[in-house]
This record gives structure tokens, sequence and C-alpha cells, in this order.
């Protein structure tokens, strides 16, 4: 039996006759070593979890190729798509299995699973003990509590079909064994809110199948304030300790710490505000994989990408589009970042043939009570989405599917709005969708902007998903011509780095931050995306190879493409950000040639220099969208040599012509020494530093001491080369190395140059 007690800042009784447990205090403890992997039942091997069994590869055209027309895209008719789900081993069954000791006096025994891709089933001793559908979800299987050894055994299907990217496989994220009292805090039981900056409640879900008579009993373990609120940019965070004891006789039977922090949501016509103060979105959409760890979860790989987009000024992620992994939304508590949790990219109505639909009517209540209790005391949430761009958003099933959904998430939290990605405006107003949610979301469609506020209950919206831009490192096509396509529009599979190719479906990143500056009731926006991610490589559905996003504003790899530093030039204006596009000055035949140059600035103006010469002042003007936002110069003739940029308060940035090849250089990234991980960029560099961009050279890593090679990637969304194994080709002129360890040393070897040696 289980119980919910609402405790508002001091402690709630229970009378009735008591008895006491053994033990204390709940743990849980993540089940990393120790298992074995196999996918015919016959072959085990071991492993690590989180696992993505995919990930090794190799990259196949063949798997999961789907003849599909993608809606999204306004396509008509069906063609051959290959990468669509990343082209790698994904689809199939495996299994896993480990041995699981109980100890003596254990009165309750659970396993939590954070993610596991997909329709995980679990045996215990043999014996089927649970099961859930959803791969990217929370859930918790309640185990018979006998001491001794025990045979857990997982099993998993993924079928074809079943993704519009790539979902991983196996299981991705921790599995965590709880054990405790029988009476105890219930696993995600403790729901802390603050209604004002220095008050606190509780809600505490008791188990307690014995029925015993208890007392709870809550308190900040930090004392009793003030207190400083959560922000992005000051992330305070406290500790919520609770306890249960015995009513009779005073005994402690379980304690819970919970971290939460304090902060204050208003959404309304003023706009948002976080603690009373007005501010807009400066978000990003994520997918879940982790660029060459694949579906693996991995903190260290996720703190990295917050870092980074914390660099550019970037406050908000979206879960795009599903449940995110609990340790990713305490890492966005603990570093300052907004959170937009997200559900499902589904209904009812198919996007794949095999997708959530499947199990929607059966599953739906039990996805999203999971995602919000699991995720409700975290500051760093400020909203929940129940989907992303569902067919059935203009229709009447929609609106009662929308109905149910927020009436079920009001009432397990009703401190926060419900949003969905909508995008087949003027559906959901007609529908009447569009009236009755906390939030309108649209996904691009900025000419429906004006009438979905007129249609909204709050009189804002927000721009749920916006730019879906197209990008590839170090890439320039000349003329840089603004281009909406969705298909192959160049003939080596890249995008332009000059930021100026979008889908048809979207519009340029400079159209949402007008649409945004302009208008006091749009809140602010997620970008589509914060990283390329493995799959949907529009706008080369039907290329091969291509196996990877284009939309990020960092390539796979995690490297900044030029995209990075317009976005800066915005969302952190604090004087610091001057970079010139294109990103190098070296295009050995382009001489005297048109050669265009933009300049991604916080600053008003800038003047531009060639070899010394100046090419004239350019100033921000609103009566052009691509340069009320960047400063252009689109007459430059090349000429090698150096191209310099100069803004009025002094600063300066510049590029060089590189010569030959002559190194490879090693920069280690930051380190957390909470991690597992360590990141390396490795660049060509000719003899005076200057990075080489037309290097595509194959290097090899050797990794010695107590660290191990991971993973490399080099951001190219038509490499076919393995994330997993010790080489790889560099793409104009980078790669990135992740390596296992905290101690050891990185040798980076090839292109006939001296061997780079990095010791950490």
């Amino acid at each position: 039996m289980t119980r919910t007690f609402k405790l508002t800042i001091a402690s709630a009784f229970l009378a009735g006759a008591a008895q006491a447990a053994a033990m204390a205090r709940t743990t849980s403890v993540k089940l990393a070593e120790g298992w074995e992997f196999s996918r015919d039942s016959t072959n085990w091997v071991a492993v690590t979890v989180p696992h993505d069994w995919a990930i090794s590869g190799p990259f196949d055209r063949e798997i999961d190729k789907q003849t599909v027309a993608i809606e999204q895209n306004g396509e008509k008719t069906a063609t051959k798509k290959t990468g669509r789900s990343g082209s790698l081993p994904w689809v199939g069954e495996g299994r896993y299995r480990r041995k699981v000791h109980l100890d003596k006096g254990v009165g309750y025994a659970s396993l939590v699973f954070e993610g596991a891709m997909s329709e995980p089933e679990i045996f215990w001793d043999g014996r089927r003990v649970g099961e859930w559908k959803y791969g990217y979800n929370v859930f918790e299987v309640e185990l018979p509590a006998a001491a001794g050894e025990h045979e857990l055994e997982v099993t998993l299907r993924n079928l074809p079909e079943s993704s519009r990217w790539y979902p991983g496989a196996g299981l991705i994220r921790p599995v965590r064994l709880v054990t405790g009292p029988r009476c105890g805090v219930a696993t995600f039981g403790v729901f802390v809110r603050t209604p004002a900056l220095q008050t606190w409640e509780a809600d505490v879900a008791v188990r307690n199948p014995d029925g015993i008579a208890v007392t709870i009993s809550n308190h900040v373990k930090e004392g009793n304030g003030p207190y400083k609120p959560w922000s992005p940019e000051e992330p305070n965070l406290y500790t919520l300790i609770t306890e249960i004891k015995d009513a009779a006789s005073g005994a402690t039977l379980d304690t819970a710490e919970t971290r939460f922090g304090f902060r204050t949501l208003e959404y309304g016509c003023e706009g948002f505000k976080l603690n009373g103060k007005k501010r807009k979105f400066k978000g990003v959409c994520l997918h879940h994989d982790l660029g060459p760890l694949g579906a693996e979860w991995n903190a260290a790989a996720f703190r990295r990408q917050v870092r980074k987009l914390k660099e550019i000024g970037c406050d908000a992620i979206r879960t795009a589009h599903n449940m995110p992994a609990p340790e990713q939304v305490a890492i966005c508590d603990e570093m300052g970042m907004m959170v937009m949790a997200e559900s499902f990219d589904g209904w009812k109505t198919p996007k794949c043939k095999n997708g959530y639909n499947r199990f929607y009517d059966e599953w739906w209540r039990k996805d999203l009570e999971m995602l919000v209790k699991v995720n409700r005391s975290h500051p760093s949430v400020v909203m929940w989405s129940i989907g992303n761009e569902v067919p059935e958003q203009w229709s009447e099933m929609g609106f009662r599917h929308t109905k149910a959904m927020l009436e079920f998430v009001h009432s397990l939290d009703s401190t926060r709005p419900v949003t969905q990605g909508m995008d087949r405006w003027p559906g959901p107003i007609k529908s009447g969708i569009a009236g009755i949610m906390d939030l309108n979301g649209l996904n691009y469609r900025l000419n429906y902007y004006s009438m979905a506020r007129d249609a909204s209950r709050s009189g804002i919206v927000l721009g749920s998903e916006t730019a879906s831009a197209f990008s590839s490192r170090g890439c320039y096509y000349f003329p840089p011509d603004a281009i909406a396509t969705n298909d192959n529009p160049h003939p080596d599979g890249q995008c332009s780095s000059y930021d100026v190719e979008y889908a048809s479906w979207a519009n340029l990143p400079d159209d949402d931050r007008a649409m945004q500056e302009d208008n006091d009731w749009v809140v602010g926006e997620f970008v589509w995306t914060g990283f390329d991610y493995l799959g949907e490589p529009s706008p080369y559905d039907t290329y091969w190879p291509s196996r990877s996003s284009y939309f990020g504003i960092y390539d796979l790899a995690g490297l900044p493409k030029d995209r990075a530093w317009l976005y800066r030039s915005y969302w952190k204006r604090d004087g610091r950000t001057l970079h010139i596009v294109p990103s190098h000055w070296t295009f050995p035949g382009r001489e005297g040639k048109t050669t265009p140059v933009y300049v991604y600035t916080d600053a008003d103006s800038a003047e531009l220099f060639v070899n010394g010469k100046s090419q004239g002042v350019r100033v921000k003007a609103k009566t052009s969208r691509l340069d009320r936002y960047r400063l252009r110069w689109n007459d430059i003739a090349y000429e090698p040599g150096e191209l310099k940029v100069v803004c009025p308060d002094g600063r300066t940035a510049s590029v060089r012509t590189a010569g030959e090849a002559a190194a490879i250089k090693i920069e280690g990234e930051p380190f957390d020494k909470r991690d597992d991980l360590r990141f390396f960029e490795v660049t060509i560099v000719d003899a005076g530093g200057n990075i080489v961009p037309d290097a595509a050279i194959p290097l090899a890593f050797t990794v010695s001491g107590s660290a191990a090679f991971k993973g490399a990637c080099n951001g190219d969304a038509t490499s076919l080369e393995v994330f997993t194994e010790p080489k790889m080709t560099t793409f104009h002129g980078k790669l990135v190395v992740v390596v296992k360890g905290e101690r050891g040393t990185l040798k980076v070897s090839g292109g006939g140059f001296e061997d780079a040696i990095c010791h950490f």
C-alpha cells in the first residue's frame, strides 16, 4: 500500500499501532558492472551498463531503409530513405543478464530502469516480474525481497520502422537496485515545490504494506534560510531530508534526500517570469544520443554539451522528443539549464509504422505519470510537453487526447504549464487545442504566431522548435544564396557553413530572432538543434552515404559550427563575440574570385581588412533579413594572406591562409573530476599553427596508463568510419577523441607527421 501525504514546511502525523523495521534508510545503487550481453542467447560477452549494442556498427544503408513520405517535410510521394534511423544495427533482439545479491534484512527491493530500448521484459530467477514498452522512460519493477544471490535477465526488442531517428539499442541508461525497509519513502515519492522564494512545500508518498502508523517530517539540510533562488545564472540547490518514524516508538524507519531549488514561475500576458523577472528562453532541442557514444547515457558527455551550450548563452533545453534521463535533469539543476521535459513524438496516429501508436491507448497515462513523478522536484524543469507535431493536432480526436493529457499532468503537478510542439496551423485553432493549452508551442510557422497568440489562454506563444538550418562545419559554397530545400542541395552531401541553408518547412535563424525581438508576447525559442544527432539526415534523406543530421549548432563531435557564434552574438551580449565566416582563409584556386565574408558579433558595426587594405565598414540594418544580425561583405575578391576584422571598441579577429600540413595538435577540453570521460580536440596545423582546413588525414590513436580509448568522431555526416575503433580521418582538419579514465597518455599518429602526445 502506498499513500501520499501533503506536508507544508512542518510535519504531518498518523496515529495507530506500530512495528519498527530493521533498516533505517532506502538505498539506490547503480548496477554498472557484471553484465553479460547476447544477441542470440548463446554467445555472451561482458559489458558495462549503460550500453548501446549498435554504436560499434558497422554503418549499412540497408539497415531500416524506409520507403516513406515524410509528412513533416511536406512530402506527398514515398521515396526510399537511407540513414533515416542512423544506419547502425539497432533493429532486433538483445538480452542482458547478471547476478544480483540481496542482503539479509531487506524488506523492500526493486529495480529502476532509467531507459531500456525497447519493449523490455524483466525476469528474476527465471520468473517474469515486469515489463514496459517505451524505451525512453523510467520504470520500477518490485522484486521478491529474499536474501541471497539471484539471476536477473532483461530481454529487449527493436522493430524496424519504429523510429524517425537513431534510437539506440540496449540498456541505454543506468539500472539501479533499490533496497530498504518495508515501510519507507516510495521511489520518486517526494515532490518538493516552492510557491514563494522563501517557502517550500512537500508531498511524500509512503510505501507501507503493513499499515504501520508513522510520523513524517521534513527539513532542509542547509538550514532555515534565507534561501538563494535557483536560476540559470546562479543554480543554487538545497537538500530536503524526509524521515519516516514509527509513531509509537519514535524509531526511524526510513530517510530520503531530495535535491531542489527555490524558484518561482509565471506565464501570462506579461510574458515568462523566473523568480519575478521577465526573460525569454534561449533554448535548443536535443535528441538523446551523445554522438560517438550513441544512445549510451554518460554524465560527462552531457555535462560537456551543457558547458558548450552555456558558452554561447543558451539557457534552456527541450528533451526532444522523449523523456530525459534522470541524471540529465539533475545536471541541468547543477549547471543552470532550464528544461522543457518532453514525452512523445506521436500519439495514436503513427508517424512510423511501428511507433508509439502501438502502445498509446494502454500506456500514455503510465508514461506521463513516470515523466512527471521522476522530474517534478527538479527546479530546472519549467514546463511539460505532451507531444511533438502529432498528426491529431487538427482533429476532434486530438482535442480529446490533449484535454485528457492536460488534466492528467495537472493532477500530478499544477505548478508548471503544459505545452506541445504544434506545426499544423491553423489546425490547432480549428480543433480547439490552441484554446486549452497552457502555452502554445509553435514549431516554425512564423506567419501563424499572431493567430496562435490570439487563440491562446495566456496571450503568449513559444517557439518550441525554430530554425532547422543546415550546415556542415568548414564547408562553404559560392555564392552563399539563401536556400530553402529538402533534397540534396550539393553533390558532396554537405551543407553551407555560411548559415543560409534551411529546411523548406522552416526559416533562417535570423527570422526567428527578429520575431522574438520585435514581439514581447513571444517568450523565446528552442532551436532545432543544439548538436547534430544520429539519423534524420535532412536534406539528404535519399543520399548515401549520409547517416546523421546537419541541424546542429555544434556538430556530432561537439565542435562548434560557425552558427554557434551567430547565436552567441545575440544570446550572450557580453562584448566578446567576434567571429569571421569563412572560419579560414584558404581557398586555393579561388584567387580573384568573389568570396563573401560575414562577421558574427554583438557589435553593431565593424571594418574588414584584406592584407591590411580596408574593405569598408558595415553596419547592421533592419532593411535586410541577413543584415539585421550579420555584418556582410559580399564583394570580396579572394587573395591569400590575412583576413582581419576590427570593431569600433578595438576588438579584433583574424584568419590566415594556411600552408602545407606540418603537425598534429592535441588540446584537452575542460575536465570535471566527477567524470569518467575526457575529450581531446585533434587538429592538423601548418608550420605557423594555423588549421589546415582541407586536411583529410587518417589518424590512429593509442591510449596508455590507467585510461582506455572510448571513441572518436570527426563531425562528418557522410563518414562511415566506426566510432569505436581507434582510427579516424580528420574532417576539415579536425576530430575529437574520447578517452575513458582520469590518468594516462594519448598518442595520435598519422600523415607522416611526428606523433602528437598528450599526458593527462
